[in-house]
């Protein structure tokens, strides 16, 4: 530790003594704890060193005030010839505070120059990683705002200047006025080795130069390329899926009559499966604020943001949502879907309505027609709460009501898949219990218990954990929160575990379906596939296996085609529900047959609706 403080020294004396012994090159080590040596102190003691050392030094600030008051020129070597370990970058970040703070009051084009080409050593690509190891996650945070804020103390000398030009820092500049056109200023930076210049475009538009007096005005462009990997947001430190940056960060400094401006951003990931969210940071409260910009135009390569502009407000960006697909194919499929779906589940229910009396005479059949009936509900009540949501007028959308259409929303899909995990265990219970019965009120306790009870438990204690800190929902959508709480897990969960327990049961009927006999025939084996077939076929989408397909959306890079699968299948899944669920029914069909040529007469398929004990191997015949 004793060697580190001398180290950190050591750039204050060769400051202040102009490298009086040039052959030994100081460097600046790495530092465990940046603050006890912060240069931002009042003063370092000069006690730490064991041999004499000149007067004292109250700040850095005084010490490039003694050697180059003019364009800070004496630091840029000492800085770059030292290696960007996690220490240095948290001790150049105070280094810059330092200047910001003491020496910003006459800031010239030289002074911007020496100052970025500080910043520029510690936002170099191959020094990013390192940001990780600081203790404090607000320095790249702190960074922009320092940077920012220093360039608003600088002055523009030329109708349109290119102040800085570094790798990782561009700034230019301009005049502006109430009497010029629409004003823009470009940028072209790389990112990795591996890409080609990115863009990245800042328009003032001609309604807002309007706002401004007859004498000049300044504006000032500042952007960044590796920046956005090191903006930590504070609520999210100890999120394992921050949200990540996809374009240029720009910093823009305005007159303050100006409130809006447009931007264009170039996307590093050109992914067709990526939307960008167009987000300003908030220096205040260390985030991205999406409600300050509106995406105006959205492509496979760029996208236009229509920002808010404010002194708190003054970089923007876009972000990336892999999990996204904006695709007007599975806008019509989800529509029609669901118009499908509703009427299907409606014309389910009207069946089973029209012949209960006739299939449901045993504890087994009836309980498996009350699965049918609460599965129906469950999702014909969750696609009307989705298409409500989905209409909603995000612009004019009241926070509470979109609660509400999101909490029923949650409640009623989370029904649907626990009615199918009951249905699952139901099956199973065929298969295994065969002389033993369980009563009709006890089964139906369980039922509603694990049908209502567990999706009510995990939806009200979603809403009490998230609401307060208005992280339930998502921006711009009446739907579960991702980005921020990862309020989605409470649906996704439950959903994906009960997919994989009903793909078991369903492994299990297959099994157990398939009766080898000795020297069966080609003709038996045959039929045994088939059996097996129009099982699993019938049981995938009443117990929810369709919805394992949403596991190939959610990663990066998916191919539209799986959107596209996973789509058709859920969003015509009431449709699925009354084909396999009442009309392949042999028995379902024999009761309407009778009902609507004999209303009054007593259906003989009542007497031969019950179970045989062998229900859990004949199920689907039931």
């Amino acid at each position: 530790m004793k060697s580190q403080a001398i180290t950190i020294y050591c750039l204050m004396l060769f400051l202040a003594t102009e490298c009086s012994q040039p052959s030994s090159k100081t460097h600046i080590k790495d530092l465990n704890n940046t603050s006890r040596f912060s240069v931002a102190a009042p003063f370092i003691p000069l006690h730490i060193v064991d041999y004499q050392a000149p007067e004292p030094i109250e700040s850095v600030a005084q010490v490039i005030q003694m050697n180059c008051p003019l364009d800070y020129a004496c630091i840029i070597d000492v800085v770059k010839s030292s290696e960007a370990t996690s220490g240095n970058i948290a001790f150049i970040v105070k280094l810059l505070k330092n200047i910001s703070t003491h020496l910003s009051d006459n800031v010239t084009q030289e002074k911007m120059k020496s100052y970025f080409k500080v910043a520029n050593h510690i936002l170099d690509k191959a020094v990013i990683p390192n940001w990780a190891f600081i203790p404090d996650k607000n320095a790249g945070s702190d960074l922009l705002q320092l940077v920012n804020w220093f360039a608003r103390r600088f002055r523009i000398q030329n109708e349109l200047e290119h102040i800085t030009d570094e790798l990782f820092i561009q700034t230019k500049g301009l005049h502006i006025n109430h009497n010029t056109s629409e004003r823009s200023f470009s940028f072209s930076m790389n990112v990795s080795n591996t890409t080609e210049g990115i863009l990245g475009m800042i328009e003032v538009p001609r309604q807002e130069l309007w706002k401004l007096p007859p004498n000049a005005s300044e504006a000032i462009g500042i952007a960044f390329p590796t920046l956005g990997a090191v903006l930590k947001e504070a609520h999210l430190q100890n999120a394992s899926l921050p949200r990540h940056v996809n374009g240029l960060v720009v910093s823009v400094i305005l007159p303050e009559r100006l409130k809006q401006i447009l931007f264009t951003f170039e996307k590093i990931n050109k992914s067709r499966n990526t939307r960008a969210q167009c987000v300003g940071w908030h220096s205040r409260e260390r985030r991205w604020d999406e409600n300050v910009c509106e995406t105006t135009l959205d492509t496979a390569s760029k996208v236009k943001c229509w920002c808010n502009y404010t002194n708190v407000l003054m970089s923007f960006s876009i972000l990336m949502s892999p999990m996204s697909v904006d695709n007007k194919v599975l806008d019509y499929i989800t529509c029609i879907g669901l118009s499908v779906s509703i009427l299907s589940l409606i014309v389910c229910l009207i069946i089973e309505a029209t012949v209960w009396s006739r299939v449901v005479v045993t504890e087994i059949s009836y309980m498996r027609h009350v699965c049918i009936v609460n599965i129906a509900v469950s999702l014909l009540t969750a696609n009307v709460w989705f298409i409500l949501g989905s209409n909603f007028n995000k612009k004019a959308q009241n926070y509470n009501w979109c609660v509400v259409v999101t909490f029923f929303s949650h409640f009623f899909y989370l029904s649907l898949f626990f009615w199918m995990l009951f249905q699952a265990l139901l099956i199973v219970y065929g298969l295994l219990v065969v002389f033993r019965r369980m009563m009709k009120s006890c089964m139906m306790a369980i039922g509603f218990a694990i049908g209502y009870g567990c999706p009510l438990v995990i939806a009200v204690t979603t809403v009490a954990i998230t609401v307060p800190g208005k992280g339930y929902m998502r921006h711009g959508a009446c739907w579960l929160n991702w980005d921020n709480t990862k309020a989605l897990l409470a649906f996704a969960i439950p959903a994906l575990l009960i997919v994989a327990v009903n793909l078991v049961v369903v492994l299990v009927v297959a099994v157990n379906t398939q009766r080898p006999s000795i020297g069966s025939s080609r003709s038996q084996d045959v039929a045994i596939i088939i059996r097996i077939s129009k099982n699993v076929a019938t049981l995938t989408p009443l117990l929810g296996l369709t919805w394992g397909f949403g596991i190939a959306t959610l990663i990066e890079g998916t191919s539209l085609i799986f959107h596209i699968i996973f789509a058709l299948l859920n969003a015509f899944q009431g449709f699925f529900i009354l084909l396999f669920g009442a009309i392949i029914d042999h028995k379902i069909r024999d009761a309407l047959r009778m009902r609507m040529s004999s209303p009054k007469g007593r259906s003989k398929a009542a007497e031969n609706a019950s179970l045989s004990p062998t229900y859990g191997s004949k199920v689907m015949n039931c």
